[in-house]
């Protein structure tokens, strides 16, 4: 049931609206947010929901979260709403296909002049840094695109670029961390030597509702570059044998491989291989300091908060694929694999995907 303002009791931080709250990156966010003391307003489409999505509204609901009804592509609405529930700060993790309709939250909350911070969707790589092949490029080209009209609102923003979730990266699957990583063959991109950053999407929603009331980061990119989670694919492959307590042949999937099946342009699939050339051959994560004005490293805000390891996110990675294995045995599922986890083999002009499709939208 909708919220209506007079209900709401008074708070002595912001007032968040979170769009895209049941959306994978917008659960963590609202789920930090509900647990940071911010009246939270998740704001939802009119009409029927999934019941997966209506139970995920549910259990926030059942923390505290209100409700609101309302599309961020309609400037005269989103006004009424801003303006009557007296929103202080406004949060979108909406999908890819959906970037545009930004445009129109921006032209709303520069109407109501009353925004104190705006972060867009985001969540994934700094996009004015990353360049990848298209599709991937297209997407990135409509984030650049909503920042430029951000700035030139005059709304305070940040954006999050937080890099990759803890997980092991497959090259077709940007929701990575709701598979755990193979256990017959593991993907080696290029030489395996290019270093990037995984954090664990319950740190990604923590971190961003502590900048969200800091001065600090208004009109910056706040980046996520802990060191003890910067690793190459070799070092990935390396801490899941070392979880298994075995060794896992390695295939390398070359640059070739990657631009190939970017070049199918099937998507989201070729979105995801783009981006992950950009991020294991191109090295996009790591190839530029933080040294502009416009830039802060989340480590040195707050020097003394700590991100949850990889190697803790791969120890429950273990249990997922021996829950996975169990599953698929009592199923009387084929392979030999135990779980469906993968056993993908990528060459130059071909492309064997055996991963269990998981719905997916880019947001990296």
């Amino acid at each position: 049931m909708a919220t209506s303002p007079a209900n709401i009791p008074p708070t002595l931080k912001g007032r968040v609206l979170i769009v895209g709250a049941t959306g994978f990156m917008g659960k963590f966010v609202a789920e930090a947010s509900l647990s940071s003391a911010h009246a939270t307003f998740l704001l939802l489409r009119p009409g029927p929901i999934i019941s997966s999505k209506a139970s995920i509204v549910k259990a926030f609901q059942d923390k505290g979260a209100r409700v609101i009804y309302g599309v961020v592509n309609n400037k005269e609405l989103m006004e009424k709403i801003l303006k009557e529930y007296e929103i202080d700060i406004v949060i979108s993790a909406i999908g890819a296909e959906s970037l545009m309709d930004q445009l129109t939250l921006v032209e709303a909350m520069k109407s109501v002049k009353s925004i104190k911070r705006f972060l867009p969707s985001e969540f994934g790589h700094d996009v004015d840094r990353a360049d990848p092949v298209e599709p991937g490029l297209a997407m990135y080209k409509e984030k650049r695109l909503v920042r430029r009209v951000i700035e030139q609102s005059g709304v305070p923003y940040t954006y999050i670029c937080c890099n990759s979730i803890a997980s092991w990266p497959y090259y077709d699957n940007c929701h990575p961390s709701q598979l755990p990583p193979p256990l017959d063959q593991l993907h080696i991109y290029g030489d395996g030597r290019v270093q990037a950053y995984f954090i664990d999407g319950y740190d990604i929603g923590k971190f961003t509702m502590k900048v969200v009331d800091d001065v600090r980061t208004i009109n910056k990119n706040v980046h996520f570059r802990p060191p003890t989670n910067c690793y190459s694919m070799n070092g990935l492959a390396s801490l899941w044998e070392k979880k298994l307590g075995r060794k896992i042949p390695r295939v390398t999937v070359s640059e070739d491989d990657l631009l190939g099946i970017a070049a199918e342009n099937c998507i989201p699939e070729s979105i995801v291989a783009s981006i992950t050339h950009d991020i294991f051959i191109n090295g996009c994560q790591v190839k530029f300091h933080i040294d502009g004005i416009h830039d802060v490293e989340i480590g040195t805000l707050y020097p003394g908060e700590e991100f949850r390891s990889l190697e803790d996110c791969f120890g429950d990675f273990v249990h997922m694929a021996v829950d996975n294995n169990i599953n698929n045995n009592n199923n009387n599922h084929k392979g030999e694999n135990g779980g469906g986890v993968t056993t993908t083999t990528a060459t130059a002009g071909t492309k064997k995907t055996l991963i269990e499709a998981v719905p997916i939208t880019a947001s990296c």
